[in-house]
């Protein structure tokens, strides 16, 4: 795993219950601002469910992808309480 790997996971591993952030706000807490793509590719590839990836979301405040799907994804964040876009 590279280093920029476990800053993602240690960001998104942060983010409160029923908070969300932006795959670009958790790029930028692990060191590099414009790398929002590539929190996306890291975050996809993670099964840990001690890691809550499905707290990250697309900057225009929709869901973006979930390994588990966006089903998935909707239902973890209701059930925290966490605002999403239609």
């Amino acid at each position: 795993m590279t280093k920029f790997a476990e800053r993602v996971f240690i960001a998104a591993r942060n983010i409160p219950r029923g908070k969300t952030l932006t795959y670009k706000e958790v790029a930028k807490r692990a060191g590099r601002p414009k790398a929002g793509r590539a929190v996306g590719n890291i975050l996809k590839k993670n099964f840990n469910p001690d890691i809550p990836c499905h707290r990250v979301i697309r900057s225009d405040g929709k869901l973006g992808g979930y390994n588990r799907g966006a089903n998935k994804k909707r239902a973890l964040l209701e059930k925290e309480g966490a605002k999403i876009a239609e």
